[in-house]
């Protein structure tokens, strides 16, 4: 079992913080050889050892953000504190900025839209027609929308950078744990959530100013099973809107059986409404068989989502937003 951890403390410093957390980095890689924390985490619930839930369980209980030597001392004093804090919250990285890389394609469906996240933590990602873009394209900066909150994002070409912001009546989400935008406690645990690092702080500030947005008139989020619930939530959408059904980084919580699952529920929601169903996934490379199968084979998708349309990939995605990348599936 340690052997397999330090794997994937590794392969999360090496592949997904290098570059863009260096901290992370140096924590995920230190972990990865280290017998004594690697065993620490082994005693956690499967669901619980992930990097980033520890990371941020360890901050959230005053961390320093110190190189790893000093900092596993911190941790293997601490690591009780740690452990309760890692059990008793979950990681629900609601990254409003990933709206950014959603609107290229929303702005193409036929509106109104009918929006359903699963997995949408505090609905952040339900609220893109409520942000403004700033896209930096080959051919100059884009900008769409006039609200207070700007989400950058960089393009690789002209013809993706969306010319409206999407019309939205309705919006629902579906999640294990939904938070509650007006709840500062929770917001601070999801900014807690952020990595540390340049790269991404901008990403604290724009979190807590989409939630100001989001408390202002919360999205109504069912509490559920997206197995369970998404027949029913999507039955409720209005029948004269275009119903979105997408999701962000959701599918890797999922075993394979429970993907296929999820993708049979999304063709049955389509038939319900007579076709009139967009389905939208930003999952990591490995989530969805049939989407990997279309990609081309030697295309780096690392720090990327692969962005599909109805099981159709169509773009690679900044895992938080930063970037959107359509060339590789001209």
């Amino acid at each position: 079992m340690t052997d397999a951890l330090a794997a994937t403390y590794d392969d999360f410093g090496r592949r997904w913080a290098h570059g863009t957390s260096p901290l992370y980095e140096h924590w995920a890689t230190g972990i990865a050889k280290d017998p004594g924390i690697l065993a620490h985490i082994a005693a956690l619930p499967p669901a619980v050892r992930q990097p980033n839930r520890v990371f941020a369980a360890a901050r959230w209980a005053g961390s320093p953000l110190e190189p790893f030597p000093q900092w596993r001392e911190w941790l293997e004093g601490n690591w009780d504190r740690v452990a309760e804090i890692a059990r008793s919250r979950t990681t629900q990285t609601n990254e409003p900025a990933r709206c950014a890389t959603l609107v290229p394609q929303l702005a193409r469906i036929p509106g109104p839209l009918a929006l359903l996240e699963v997995g949408t933590a505090a609905g952040l990602c339900l609220l893109p027609d409520r942000y403004a873009y700033e896209y930096t394209a080959p051919g100059g900066i884009h900008r769409i929308g006039d609200a207070a909150v700007v989400m950058p994002c960089r393009v690789d070409d002209d013809e993706a950078v969306p010319e409206r912001i999407p019309e939205v009546i309705w919006r629902r989400g579906i999640d294990l744990a939904p938070i509650d935008p007006r709840d500062a406690t929770a917001i601070d645990w999801l900014a807690t959530l952020v990595w540390p690092g340049p790269d991404h702080d901008g990403r604290v500030a724009r979190l807590r100013a989409a939630a100001e947005i989001a408390a202002a008139d919360p999205p109504g989020i069912v509490r559920g099973d997206l197995l369970e619930a998404l027949p029913e939530v999507a039955a409720s959408a209005p029948a004269d809107a275009t119903l979105v059904v997408f999701h962000s980084a959701v599918l890797l919580y999922l075993d394979q059986d429970a993907r296929r699952r999820f993708v049979d529920l999304v063709d049955q929601v389509r038939a319900a409404r007579d076709g009139r169903v967009v389905w939208i996934s930003n999952e990591s490379s490995g989530a969805l068989p049939g989407v990997d199968a279309r990609v081309p084979r030697d295309l780096d998708t690392d720090h990327r989502f692969v962005q599909s349309v109805d099981g159709v990939p169509v773009a690679l995605a900044g895992q938080h937003g930063a970037t959107y990348e359509v060339r590789p599936f001209f």
